[in-house]
């Protein structure tokens, strides 16, 4: 092969390296296209857009035709790590990204912060009921907090209550009390926890077991701590 011929093949070579290299963008879309190299801080995720999916790495892309790829190794965290497609359907809706998929969690939205050319910047937004949900879960810590508030060292000074509902009816279970902290504020708590938790299991249509919890006959100090003895 002669020089110019060299030079040919040269040039037509970097011609085409060049163009599998090129990022495009759909400046009507910005979202469309190939997004890796997350960085995760707080509740908020970034990407950076990429012209395609990255073989040992995680990244998603979003199609003209609402489909949508996410590439992952799972939940596995132990190297080496095998990536694989999860694939779905997105929908775009005042500012939020609708994700279905066949693998879980099979529905979930991210919420576009920010988007450039280049950044993609999402934040993952609860729905209703995952919202009541991590409400229902706060009010119980609270009682918790209360009812381990003061260290077990005379059985008699303890109480024990039942709290929360089942979906099929019943209480979720028992929960021990010291009688020295404010006991008025803390069954107020376990009734609007009860009350709660019935409401959310109606609207939410929730479904339980129709096991009977049994009430405990009597509490124990043990290691400065109450227990609950059946």
């Amino acid at each position: 092969m002669n020089l110019k011929n060299s030079l040919l093949v040269f040039f037509v070579s970097f011609l085409f390296s060049c163009e599998n290299n090129e990022i495009n963008i759909d400046t009507d879309n910005l979202v469309l296209g190939f997004w890796a190299t997350p960085a995760y801080e707080g509740e908020t995720t970034t990407f950076k857009r990429v012209n395609s999916l990255p073989n040992n790495a995680y990244g998603i892309s979003f199609t003209k035709n609402a489909e949508f790829i996410e590439h992952t190794s799972g939940w596995c965290g132990t190297p080496p790590l095998s990536f694989f497609n999860i694939e779905g359907s997105y929908q775009l809706e005042n500012g939020l990204i609708h994700i279905s998929t066949q693998s879980y969690p099979t529905n979930y939205s991210w919420r576009i912060v920010s988007l450039t050319e280049q950044e993609l910047v999402v934040k993952i937004e609860l729905s209703e009921q995952e919202i009541e949900h991590r409400s229902l879960m706060d009010l119980f810590t609270e009682i918790e907090t209360l009812s381990y508030s003061v260290s077990c060292a005379n059985a008699t000074d303890w109480n024990f209550v039942a709290y929360g509902s089942k979906a099929c009816g019943g209480s979720q279970g028992y929960i021990p009390y010291s009688k020295n902290i404010d006991t008025v504020l803390f069954l107020e708590k376990i009734a609007q926890y009860t009350n709660a938790e019935n409401e959310y299991n109606i609207k939410w249509g929730i479904a339980s077991d129709c096991s009977i919890t049994n009430p405990p006959t009597s509490v124990e100090c043990q290691n400065g701590f109450p227990t609950l003895i059946y």
